[in-house]
């Protein structure tokens, strides 16, 4: 009984695998877990230093991949459109940072058992917008940088789940614009580090 369950077992994983095998394309969405680096500045004419660290949000992206798939290995390359949220907290004022991005990563897949198989690869990000709350903000430094793709999935029928982890490599920075109300100047890192969960749907 035991043997006959294990059978049925590793058959649903191979049909489910094989459901997913193969290249093609498709859809995917998900949410994300998200912060951006410090918040550096001064405040008012004391020129009163201020350090700000970022408190995480929920972001969402949505997109398109597609795959070549080898024995073992594939490649999926995707673009995705990313909205990422922070907030800081400067002068007792809470504040959200909303980037939008499109993203481009190109994973390099490898193949575990059946359904279960993990991926990684760099992620070239541009970057449409950025918002600071009520405080005024300037464009990024570059709009254009990479960061890092990593995690694991799961095929299931033509559905795939996974979950990864995305740095910057470097900070992109964008400067804090004083004025007469927050009196603030300074910059802040709009470098992502997220973990991001995606569903995809084979098409």
């Amino acid at each position: 009984m035991k043997k006959a369950l294990f059978i049925a077992v590793l058959a649903l994983m191979g049909t489910a695998a094989y459901a997913q095998s193969g290249s093609g394309f498709g859809i995917k969405a998900g949410l994300s877990y998200n912060k951006n680096g410090d918040l550096v500045g001064t405040v008012g004419d004391a020129a009163q230093n201020i350090t700000e660290g970022a408190e995480g949000k929920t972001g969402y992206h949505f997109g398109f991949w597609g795959k070549l798939d080898f024995p073992k290995l594939y490649l999926r390359p995707e673009i995705v459109y990313t909205k990422t949220k922070s907030t800081y907290q400067v002068q007792g004022n809470s504040n959200d940072y909303d980037v939008s991005k499109l993203d481009v990563p190109v994973l390099l897949g490898y193949k575990l058992v059946g359904p279960l198989h993990v991926f990684a690869g760099p992620a070239f990000q541009y970057t449409l917008s950025n918002d600071l709350g009520d405080l005024d903000i300037d464009d990024v430094e570059s709009d254009f940088t990479v960061g890092l793709n990593a995690g694991i999935g799961v095929n299931i029928g033509r559905l795939g789940l996974d979950v990864r982890y995305e740095r910057g490599f470097s900070e992109n920075e964008a400067q804090l614009i004083g004025d007469n109300i927050a009196d603030i100047s300074g910059r802040v890192d709009s470098r992502p580090s997220q973990v991001i969960f995606s569903a995809s749907l084979k098409l």
